[in-house]
């Protein structure tokens, strides 16, 4: 057949460049075949891997040679099967009517010739013998000896895949991948390995629905009663470890490793959006780590905190379908970034407003938008509101999008100090010290103090029961942001010891280096952890010294020197900047009192 020496792109030289289409690996391209058969309506996926044995240097080993896709959703007749495998056409193309995970009308053509040169697809609407078969190679395409896709005819499928397959229905389809060129892996296994992973955290919300199951198996393809990888069902992956039953390893295999973000009262945070004329919903879901999943030592190296670093970043869905996990805002560097996680959920009809690229693995507006720093367009008194405008005024469709962006940034830096404070424990018991605790030493001096006459406001709440005290000092702990378990052991530790004084780290939000709380007859001094002195002067030396050099340790204490010089000529200048009279004069009798009190405490410890 002769092509038209006119076209503007000759047929057989655009099916070849819409090879480098853009999959990430072939789990990714499979998984166009499933968003395909979830849109047919199936209920049972699978995944078939057939190997046949290669012999290279007369050495025989076994490699991939067919990928299969099998489903019972509703099949296609003549028509619909023949628009399917036309690159840019299909029957989700309707903006107006489209609410499902499909839509582009690239996915199987598309994903197909990414991996192989040739698919076949079989496809029955009445009884597997009833079904109709047509097919793309790309080898004959380049040949210009295929033009069009072939007129489907009934052609029975293949016994290799009526044998292994258990998802043959009275309606289905079958794509079948042969020679293959670009999948990177070369083993069922492999296919399997890697895919489980991927698919079990796109198909999250079907598979935890019972939506539809996704069974995967790898077979030799000369003897298929020869299993290579046992049958099995891909379970959901949730980035945001909020469901119960996932792949995540135990203890965390049944129940969620994350607990929600609630910091807004829900967790679930939902922004409206008037896009071309219509509303619509996105909904932004926030969760961090369980107290119980950071327990222990280096937890991150744990199975489960292995899970967990192959899951960073904000998981996009589009339809209960997860697009990509975007890590723009991830702090490669940092461990701690495994325990948080973020979930931005929108409709179909905002694809063109994210940015939806052809292939369904990302969202491109969205993405680029992270990557500004809204702040820095702030500056100068701008508004958000005014930033939209502008946006609207530059006929940019990601204004919408600012205000979810910046709630994520936000809501972000919020749980990140959250989760440091998890693990920064306590100030007392937890710290090896070669004489008394200070908090000891400074119980001691206040009894001191008591017995001179020196009344305190914690002190008169010391008759009450132990019980009630406990209980005072728990909450307001919790309230200054300390987590639940530390707050209690913390708590409990101080009335069963007979301490006056307890310390405690949290984020604190105010410009102080610390907060002063008398309650339950202690006084509960909290360390801001997010003011410059905590990491000048505390920080700093709570580090680890076991396997640190001489050089380290000195620029640590010179460090921490520098920065309790900066601590008191901050209250020189203070000071200084008093106007004469009365406020002068409480300011450097409150440096005297402090500095007598401050004596007593000290020379007791000695």
């Amino acid at each position: 057949m002769a092509s038209n020496p006119h076209a503007i792109v000759p047929a057989h030289l655009a099916v070849q460049a819409m090879r480098d289409n853009g999959y990430k690996n072939a789990a990714y391209a499979i998984a166009e075949l499933m968003d395909n058969a979830i849109q047919a309506g199936a209920t049972q996926v699978e995944l078939l891997c057939g190997e046949k044995k290669k012999f290279v240097n007369q050495r025989g080993r076994s490699c991939i040679h067919q990928i299969a896709v099998l489903d019972n959703g509703c099949g296609m007749d003549t028509d619909v099967l023949r628009l399917a495998l036309q690159f840019g056409n299909g029957t989700h193309l309707d903006e107006d009517k489209h609410t499902g995970i499909g839509k582009f009308g690239m996915g199987l053509p598309s994903s197909s010739v990414s991996q192989c040169q040739k698919v076949d697809v079989w496809s029955w609407q009445n009884g597997v013998e009833n079904a109709l078969h047509t097919y793309l190679d790309l080898e004959e395409i380049k040949q210009q000896r295929l033009t069009e896709v072939p007129e489907p005819e009934f052609k029975p499928i293949p016994e290799v895949w009526r044998r292994v397959g258990k998802s043959f229905d009275k309606t289905g389809t079958l794509v079948v991948w042969s020679r293959l060129d670009r999948c990177i892996w070369k083993t069922g296994s492999a296919i399997i390995d890697n895919s489980e992973l991927i698919i079990g955290r796109m198909y999250r919300k079907f598979l935890e629905s019972g939506q539809v199951s996704i069974r995967m198996l790898a077979f030799d393809l000369d003897n298929p009663g020869t299993v290579i990888v046992p049958p099995k069902e891909a379970l959901p992956n949730d980035p945001g470890y909020l469901i119960a039953k996932t792949s995540c390893p135990a203890p965390f295999d049944n129940k969620p490793m994350f607990q929600p973000w609630e910091g807004d009262s829900e967790y679930e945070w939902t922004y409206p959006i008037e896009f071309r004329g219509k509303s619509h919903e996105v909904k932004v879901r926030f969760s961090y780590a369980k107290e119980e999943a950071r327990a222990g030592q280096n937890p991150g190296s744990l199975p489960h905190g292995q899970h967990a670093a192959k899951n960073v970043g904000i998981s996009i869905v589009r339809a209960g379908r997860e697009l990509e996990l975007d890590q723009t805002l991830v702090i490669k560097y940092d461990p701690t970034e495994r325990w948080w996680g973020i979930e931005v959920e929108f409709p179909p009809s905002l694809d063109d407003l994210f940015g939806v690229t052809n292939n369904k693995q990302s969202a491109r507006n969205f993405a680029e938008l992270v990557k500004f720093d809204i702040e820095s367009l702030l500056k100068d008194g701008t508004t958000i509101s005014q930033l939209k405008e502008e946006f609207q005024e530059n006929e940019d469709p990601r204004g919408p999008l600012l205000d979810i962006i910046q709630k994520i940034d936000s809501q972000l830096n919020i749980i990140r100090r959250l989760l440091k404070a998890q693990t920064k424990g306590t100030r007392s018991g937890n710290k090896r010290h070669t004489g008394p605790v200070a908090e000891q030493v400074a119980t001691a001096a206040t009894e001191e103090r008591k017995k001179e006459g020196h009344v305190g406001q914690s002190d008169r709440d010391e008759s009450k029961p132990k019980e009630i005290r406990q209980t005072e000092i728990t909450e307001t702990l919790r309230d200054q942001g300390v987590t639940e378990t530390q707050a209690k052991d913390l708590a409990a530790k101080t009335i069963n010891d007979g301490l006056k004084y307890t310390f405690a780290e949290a984020d604190l939000e105010t410009a102080a280096f610390f907060s002063v709380k008398p309650r339950g007859g202690a006084i509960i001094v909290t360390l801001n952890t997010s003011h410059p002195a905590y990491d000048k002067l505390v920080e700093v030396m709570e580090k680890d010294v076991d396997n640190v050099d001489a050089e380290t340790l000195r620029t640590r204490l010179s460090n921490s020197l520098e920065g309790l010089k900066l601590l008191l000529m901050a209250w020189a200048r203070y000071e200084d900047e008093q106007p004469d009279g009365r406020r002068r004069q409480a300011a450097q009798d409150t440096r005297v009192d402090w500095g007598r009190i401050a004596r007593q405490f000290l020379e007791l410890e000695e």
